[in-house]
């Protein structure tokens, strides 16, 4: 009796692989793994570090959660970069050679809450940068080039706890940025250029509210002038500010204006400038002032010192006096004998006897 084999190859079978590789084709990457990266489904996260990327790997799994791309070579991220894996909460980029980040780089990432971009060499960030990351609860910045950091927007970055931007090239923050940021609880300043002039007393003062709130922060350390460089600018005193306070949180003098006032009278733009400039330029001359408790003990010295030298010339005044008074005095009890030898003028006459022995 022969075996014949049963056939698989029938009409109904090739529909069902039809179907099944149109599906597969409708769904690309699904299930796959990038070429280099390790994939784990259990924990849903994709380790692709240290593997000599240059750019962000194709055909992720889309239901990536952690994705780890650190110790690589990535120099940019590309707008929509991530919009194959929209459930990402963990996203690390740090020690790579990130130069730039597109204004949509992390569109669709509305569930991202952690995001490493640490040990880059990134010198600005777009003003929007982050606005498509609601949930994010923590953002590492750190080690960087970056000079300024853009406008956070309190609506979008309502739930960011931990903030991290130590060594990177930052002289000043505006006070507003930070406000924004109504879930802040901790806050990295270290090692950064900080100035500590006039544009720094706000965010002096928003640091005093913010630690006393019990936010934890690490300080800013001042860079210049020399007199406080090294000091903590919480510890500064209040006097060295005291030809700030013109200016406002975001570097413009102060303008003070009754509600009467006419609108013609108000500064052109560019006298407003000037007056900003001339405001700044005011607030760089003056950052050695001494303080205000220290002007007034010298003042105090000097005026002691003053009134003691006054007193003492009026005591050696006396004491000449005296002793000038004592030796005229002395020199005229020797007058009658020298006058009684002397011969009488002409027209005065002698005494009788008696009267002179009387």
């Amino acid at each position: 009796m022969k075996y014949h084999k049963p056939n698989f190859q029938g009409p109904a079978m090739k529909g069902d692989l039809l179907w099944l590789s149109s599906m597969l084709l409708l769904l690309p990457g699904a299930g796959s793994c990038p070429e280099k990266c390790l994939c784990h489904t259990p924990t849903k996260s994709v380790d692709c570090s240290r593997q000599g990327l240059k750019e962000i790997p194709s055909e992720l799994p889309p239901r990536t959660q952690i994705l780890h791309l650190q110790h690589n070579y990535i120099g940019d991220v590309p707008t929509s970069a991530f919009s194959s894996t929209p459930l990402l909460r963990t996203l690390d980029l740090s020690h790579n050679a990130l130069l730039t980040l597109a204004p949509g780089a992390f569109l669709g990432l509305g569930h991202l809450q952690v995001l490493n971009l640490t040990q880059n060499s990134l010198h600005s960030l777009e003003s929007k940068i982050f606005q498509s990351l609601p949930q994010l609860q923590e953002l590492d910045l750190s080690f960087n080039n970056i000079q300024e950091l853009p406008k956070f927007q309190g609506e979008t970055l309502s739930h960011l706890t931990r903030l991290a931007i130590q060594r990177n090239q930052l002289q000043q923050v505006r006070r507003a940025h930070l406000a924004s940021l109504p879930s802040l609880r901790v806050l990295f300043f270290k090692d950064n250029l900080w100035k500590c002039n006039c544009h720094l007393l706000d965010l002096k003062l928003w640091l005093e509210s913010f630690v006393y709130k019990g936010g934890i922060t690490d300080g800013v350390i001042c860079s210049s002038p020399d007199i406080w460089k090294g000091k903590d600018l919480l510890k500064i005193p209040y006097e060295l500010y005291n030809t700030c306070l013109p200016l406002l949180g975001n570097g413009a003098p102060i303008e003070t204006q009754l509600p009467d006032t006419a609108q013609q009278d108000r500064p052109h733009p560019s006298q407003r400038q000037e007056q900003v400039d001339k405001s700044q330029s005011d607030c760089e001359l003056k950052p050695k002032a001494r303080p205000v408790n220290l002007r007034h003990a010298v003042a105090t010295v000097v005026i002691t010192g003053v009134v003691c030298g006054v007193v003492c010339l009026m005591m050696l005044g006396a004491v000449i006096y005296g002793c000038t008074y004592a030796a005229v005095m002395a020199k005229g009890h020797g007058e009658p004998l020298r006058h009684a030898n002397e011969p009488r003028k002409f027209g005065e006459e002698k005494a009788p006897l008696g009267t002179s022995l009387a």
